[in-house]
This record gives C-alpha cells, sequence and structure tokens, in this order.
C-alpha cells in the first residue's frame, strides 16, 4: 500500500543545491562552483537578509521595491519586500510572505522586526 507523500506547503520557495559540492542555488541549470549538473531539489525556510535593496520607478505605475535577498540556505533570490519604501534597508532580515507574486513572479518578502533607526 502506497503511503501518501508529504506535499510541501503552497507557498514555499524551492532552490537547487548541487550533489557534488554542497552549494545552494537559485533556478539554475548548473552549479555555478563546479559546474555539476546533478541539483537536487529542496524546499527553504524563507528567511534572509536583504543584501541590497532599490527603488525602481520604470515600467510601473508607481515606485516599488526590488531587493536581493540572502536566504539562510546560501542562495541569493531576486524579490519584493513589502513595507514603506524608505523603511527598506540593506541588513534587515525578512521572511517569505508569497512564493511567487501574481504580476511580476518574483517572491515577495516581509520585514521581520520593525527597523528601529535612528533620525540620519
Amino acid at each position: 500500500m502506497d503511503t501518501p507523500r508529504a506535499t510541501p506547503p503552497r507557498d514555499t520557495l524551492t532552490f537547487q543545491r548541487c550533489t557534488w559540492c554542497g552549494t545552494a542555488t537559485y533556478h539554475r541549470l548548473l552549479c555555478p562552483v563546479c559546474q555539476g549538473s546533478e541539483l537536487r531539489t529542496e524546499h527553504s525556510e524563507g528567511v534572509g537578509t536583504i543584501r541590497h535593496a532599490t527603488i525602481v520607478h520604470r515600467n510601473t505605475p508607481g515606485a516599488r521595491n526590488v531587493s536581493m535577498v540572502e536566504l539562510t540556505e546560501g542562495f541569493v533570490v531576486r524579490g519584493r519586500v513589502m513595507g514603506p519604501l524608505i523603511g527598506i534597508h540593506s541588513g534587515d532580515r525578512v521572511r517569505l510572505s508569497t512564493a511567487k507574486d501574481p504580476v511580476r513572479g518574483e517572491p515577495v518578502f516581509q520585514l521581520v522586526d520593525e527597523p528601529c533607526r535612528a533620525w540620519t
């Protein structure tokens, strides 16, 4: 008798890990380190740190955030961080909110802690 497979939660971020060197990567055909083609799919916890954040004004009715987020598993993904544009900075901790934005197809994150920044 077949046992039912555990299905991953609907809003999870999947990434690949090289079976040869263990490097984590996001949506690649080959490992960026050893060029190995044996990549296994894993599910991310969705917690990470913003490495770069910028505000984009083109091709959109209003300004939007575009960020590079490094997840705890060791890969970097481009996505959007929800919140006030002026309150999103490099080094802020984020958590996955939606694995795929319905319009742009990018992951959407939310800030884990509200930043307490001094006036500068």
